[in-house]
């Protein structure tokens, strides 16, 4: 799992360092930077999918990404005693993602281009000027061995266009051309003497994000809809009644049935087939005398049910993240929501960003509990209580 997490330059993030444990609960008041140390984690998580410079393209740019104060706050400027204004820059503007697990580490490095590229075009004898030259670029990936980075310790090294290896007490030259939008993970068949790049990246892409379940009149999952093995519910839970047919055939159906009476008591599921191949959610609640379809459940017990599926899947994921998963769920379904969360960080680490008080409390009755209290001082996204010693060990690749 992941111990560390560190970002750095990103939107309210000037610099950051997180511990992580199995259950970790993010939370804090509105505008203190929970949204932003969520989007962070999805970048990391489009290294290994080929899409962070997308993924920033969409936000708006790089540029409109980078940490927009000073790049220290002095004790002066903290205490009111002198306006925040500009400080000297001591490198180059870099938004910088990583993170250390048990057995390996990784950190990414993105900047904008340093001179204005150009291209040749066919039939011209001059070069062009690209029209590419806001995209940003991957200055610097690392991969190194253990929880901290050391110089003896890294494994593969990307320094703008070049990749090179550790072999023994030598380093082999991979790659000398590699494209400046390409992560390294997106050179893995070339890179067939590292193993290690190919293992990080297919741990980081078995990462899982739920963050947008629909419930709409109109979402798939109150549709009968085609039924095929699904141990993996989609993000947004178009798959919703195979994702609980394949929990109760190869997963713990018994679990399934315990979390669905610990929030309806009385209540059990249905996966009724139809002809076609389709499935149909059918839900019966005590005191009714037939079941509720996916259509006729309110918004609350259905996203509860797509919250079952996901975090009762019979393939766990490295690391799931949930963010705000009390969307639409009534006050009283939160104990038993928790309850289900905790039990899923048995089998694979979690991650929640949450601001309901009710599953908070729940969370935190679990002495695995790792709770990130977020808050903004001076626009800065910081953690509550932690002070310069209490960060985690890290350093950034030079």
């Amino acid at each position: 799992m992941l111990t560390t997490l560190a970002v750095a330059n990103y939107r309210s993030i000037n610099k950051l360092v997180i511990p992580l444990g199995r259950l970790n609960l993010i939370t804090g008041p509105n505008g203190s930077g929970k949204s932003n140390l969520y989007r962070a984690l999805r970048l990391l998580a489009e290294t290994a999918q080929g899409g962070v410079v997308n993924a920033l393209a969409r936000e708006g740019g790089l540029d409109s990404t980078f940490w927009a104060g000073p790049e220290t706050i002095s004790r002066r400027m903290r205490n009111g005693e002198v306006p925040i204004e500009p400080t000297v820059n001591h490198g180059a503007k870099r938004l910088r993602l990583g993170f250390a697990g048990e057995d390996f580490g990784y950190s990414i490095s993105l900047g904008l281009p340093v001179s204005q590229g150009n291209f040749m075009l066919p039939g011209h004898c001059w070069p062009i000027p690209s029209r590419f030259n806001l995209d940003p670029q991957i200055k610097r990936e690392c991969l190194w061995a253990g929880a901290l980075y050391r110089p003896a310790s890294l494994l593969v090294d990307r320094d703008g266009p070049m990749i090179r290896a550790r072999a023994n007490r030598k380093w082999d030259v991979l790659a000398q051309h590699t494209p400046m939008f390409d992560s390294l993970f997106d050179q893995v068949g070339s890179l067939r003497s590292s193993p290690e790049v190919l293992e990080m990246r297919e741990f980081i892409r078995r990462w899982r994000f739920y963050d947008h379940f629909r419930s709409d009149a109109e979402a798939p999952a109150r549709q009968p809809q085609l039924g095929t093995r699904t141990p993996v519910l989609h993000h947004d839970g178009r798959d919703l009644a195979a994702a609980l047919q394949t929990i109760i055939e190869i997963g713990d159906q018994e679990a399934l049935q315990a979390a669905i009476s610990d929030a309806f008591p009385g209540a059990r599921l249905n996966i009724e087939p139809l002809p076609g191949g389709r499935f149909a959610i059918e839900f019966f609640q005590e005191g009714l005398l037939r079941p509720l379809s996916a259509a006729e459940l309110s918004d609350g017990t259905l996203r509860y049910l797509l919250l079952v599926a996901a975090l009762l899947t019979p393939r766990p994921p490295t690391l799931m993240v949930l963010n705000e998963p009390e969307t639409s769920l009534h006050p009283d379904l939160l104990p038993a929501l928790a309850r289900l969360i905790i039990r899923a960080s048995e089998q694979c680490q979690v991650w929640v960003v949450s601001h309901a008080r009710r599953l908070i409390s729940a969370l935190q009755e679990d002495p695995d509990c790792n709770c990130i209290v977020l808050e903004k001082n001076l626009g800065q996204t910081g953690i509550v209580g932690q002070r310069m010693l209490d960060e985690p060990a890290w350093y950034w690749p030079d």
